[in-house]
């Protein structure tokens, strides 16, 4: 019995749509990671990203008119999208960010999509979402890619130009992450299809969570294809296939919403039972019967590394500005909160992780603009920066404290706060993209030959024995390699290869060398050890995915450092840039530590510690004294702090502006504030009971000018605005007192 008969009794088979999800997409820069050789040279030559004209006059147009229309608090409390925001978003063309301009679309680029999805979402999750799902993935991408002629002809100009709205059908109550499952079923058959005889197929569905689904007019949906007549041929079960069927279509049900946490977005369910609908509806036609999973997959890797990461940039940058203007405007003992070290320690934590954020956010729709679908990428940014939006959230709530959980139109977090929990649970849980996709398909698309490999095992050509033979040959001096490459960095760590400009830089650059030779070994040997069972082991297996995404994160921090921090703005960037990434790297470190931890064989764990000489943590780590230096930093008026909030427009009289307007004011009148400080401390004159007191008697001792007493006092009227919260009468009807708030410049 061969080597490869062996394996074949032993190892599971692929499934059809596990295949597919294989097949689907592209290798980048997560390629080089897996195999133990970061490619810095690719990640440099990655073309910079920035808006087109069209693409920013969209930004400073449409969307800064759509932020100022939009009420975010009133929008919580109502029922409906107002009409004057769903007109404002059809008529500007907000639904056709992808679709391309021979269509009527506006055909913009990912890095613009992102950055137009996250502005929104830092004012309003509710029509963030509105605006994201048609262009993620739905009916106009599937269109795009796989449509007919006749169908993008006669449907994307009408997507583009809000004349039909979208939503996409795939989750059934039977089957959510297990996509494949779905148990909705299209049977071939006869039907009558305006007045004739024609051959289409009656179909049942029951689909939930469809976003849009509510208002759509027209339905994208997935379900399997039953062929028992053998209409189409001999085989009777043809697979999932999509299909784009007119609300108006006899036997469609659309309409019935859920309440996601409150976000008033539409929602809800579609359903339909023996709907009769000609091949024409098929997305392609009749050809693409059974190519449905391979169409899905295929498109929602580049939707997944544009939305739901934006929606994670929205939350980290609005928190950020936010937080970092409350710590500097809110004082307590005589001090702004951001000076006691425990609010310095969260603060930092948001700021590099805002600054980790939109580095991944800039690098990922970088390699999306690229005309890449890199299925492992987007997957680590959906899941990381989902998950780092609902860290850095609540460490900003643990920051702004009272004010932060007191509803209104003054609080910028709390509606971000309920939303963010969407972005983690939609387009497969976090719990799913973690264990199961990142390393679950990594592993296979980026190992050289595992692939290959598993295909001959399960071959049945006359040559399979051979071809195996040397596939085995090719992977044995893979891993030889691996571990040489491995050892040789562990042992000589200064061997490590950087090619960074930047002497900051280079530290960072072979710390990922070397934690990536680790992972590549300790993949090698949890595929020979555990083999098939490392597709159960996912405690395993999501640390070693683990790796691959904080490198990736180090890489990103690096890459924006590099190439979107002007040489003026380095020192102010600086402690973000060092908390960033010795945060990726220190993880890395820890997962691929864990990981050993808990290897089932002790002898195999031995040896995996001797060939890398991994015995104790060796990173950088994120000390006390970088922790004060970035809560500094992030507390300043600094362009480069801009830059990293650049998602969040101010509108006179909300919450982002009254903070701003309080901590504008402040940093102008720090040395008024200090001239004051020190005649209290020399006994001048008394500090009142109120600090506006306290100014009247700096006036009287001839402390402050009389000029400087109206900043001081126009300073003072907006920090109690600022710290204050709303106010509701006994019946919860809003004190509204924001007109006032619109305090000029």
């Amino acid at each position: 019995m061969s080597i490869r008969t062996k394996f074949k009794k032993v190892l599971p088979s692929i499934s059809t749509t596990e295949q597919e999800a294989l097949d689907a997409g592209d290798v980048w820069l997560e390629g080089s990671i897996y195999q133990g050789m970061p490619d810095f040279d690719a990640l440099r030559a990655v073309p910079a990203v920035s808006l087109s004209a069209d693409e920013q006059a969209f930004l400073d147009g449409p969307v800064q008119q759509l932020i100022e229309m939009v009420d975010d608090f009133a929008l919580q409390n109502c029922t409906h999208l107002p009409d004057n925001i769903l007109n404002f978003l059809k008529e500007n063309k907000f639904f056709s960010l992808i679709i391309p301009k021979a269509y009527g679309g506006l055909e913009f680029s990912p890095y613009a999509n992102s950055t137009i999805v996250a502005t929104i979402a830092a004012k309003s999750s509710a029509v963030a979402v509105t605006v994201m799902v048609p262009n993620s993935l739905g009916p106009g991408e599937l269109l795009m890619h796989y449509g007919t002629d006749a169908q993008r002809d006669y449907w994307l100009p009408r997507l583009a130009n809000g004349q039909e709205i979208p939503c996409f059908a795939l989750t059934s109550p039977e089957a959510g992450s297990d996509a494949g499952g779905i148990p909705d079923v299209g049977t071939v058959t006869m039907g009558e299809y305006q007045g004739e005889q024609v051959l289409g197929l009656s179909v049942t569905w029951d689909k939930r969570y469809i976003t849009l689904a509510p208002i759509a007019s027209v339905l994208g949906l997935a379900f399997k294809v039953q062929d028992p007549q053998g209409l189409l041929g001999a085989k009777e079960s043809l697979g999932i296939t999509c299909a784009l069927i007119p609300k108006s279509h006899p036997g469609v049900q659309l309409g019935n919403r859920h309440d996601p946490m409150g976000c008033r977005f539409y929602n809800g369910t579609t359903r339909g039972e023996n709907v009769f609908i000609p091949m024409e509806f098929i997305i392609g036609g009749q050809q693409n019967i059974g190519r449905g999973w391979q169409m899905l997959v295929a498109c929602l890797g580049a939707g997944r590394g544009i939305s739901l990461p934006a929606l994670g940039v929205s939350v980290s940058q609005a928190a950020f500005k936010s937080s970092a203007e409350y710590a500097a405007v809110r004082e307590q003992f005589g001090l702004s909160i951001g000076q006691f070290e425990g609010i310095q320690e969260k603060l930092a934590d948001i700021a590099g992780k805002t600054y980790l954020q939109e580095a991944m956010r800039v690098l990922t729709t970088e390699g999306l603009g690229l005309g890449l679908k890199p299925s492992v990428v987007t997957a680590i940014a959906k899941y990381h920066m989902t998950e780092i939006g609902r860290d850095v959230l609540n460490s900003a709530m643990d920051i702004q404290a009272g004010k932060a959980i007191q509803r209104g139109p003054q609080n910028t977090l709390a509606s971000g706060y309920v939303a963010q929990p969407i972005a983690i649970t939609v387009e497969g849980a976090n719990i799913l993209t973690r264990n199961l996709m990142i390393f679950g398909q990594g592993v296979m698309r980026c190992h050289p030959h595992l692939q290959s490999m598993v295909e001959s095992i399960h071959s049945d050509a006359a040559d399979a024995d051979k071809t195996f033979n040397r596939i085995f040959r090719q992977t044995v001096g893979y891993s030889v390699n691996n571990s040489l490459r491995a050892f040789r960095l562990g042992l000589l760590p200064f061997t490590a290869n950087a090619t960074s400009d930047l002497g900051e830089v280079i530290e960072y650059e072979k710390s990922v060398h070397k934690l990536a030779s680790k992972l590549a070994v300790y993949a090698d040997f949890s595929l020979l050890v555990l083999g098939g069972k490392l597709k159960q082991a996912e405690m395993l297996s999501a640390r070693l995915g683990d790796v691959m995404s904080y490198l990736y994160a180090a890489m990103a921090a690096i890459r924006y450092y590099e190439q979107k921090v002007s040489a003026a703005s380095r020192a102010e960037a600086a402690p973000y840039f060092h908390y960033a990434t010795r945060w990726a790297l220190c993880n890395a470190e820890k997962a691929l530590l864990d990981f050993l931890d808990n290897f089932p064989s002790a002898p195999t764990r031995q040896l995996m510690k001797l060939i890398t000489v991994t015995y104790s943590p060796k990173m950088k780590k994120i000390n006390d004294d970088l922790v004060r230096e970035l809560a500094h930093q992030a507390q300043l008026n600094t362009g480069f702090k801009r830059q990293l909030t650049h998602l969040v427009k101010p509108v006179a009289g909300d919450g982002n502006y009254i903070n701003e307007q309080a901590y504008l004011a402040k940093i102008a009148c720090l040395p008024l504030l200090a001239k004051v400080k020190k005649g209290l401390k020399q006994r001048t004159f008394k500090g009142g009971v109120k600090f506006a007191l306290t100014l009247d008697a700096a006036l009287d001792a001839g402390v402050i000018t009389p000029g400087e007493h109206k900043q001081l006092q126009d300073y003072n009227l907006k920090r109690e605005r600022a710290i204050r919260v709303d106010e509701f009468d006994f019946n919860m009807n809003l004190v509204d007192d924001r007109v006032e708030l619109k305090l000029a410049n």
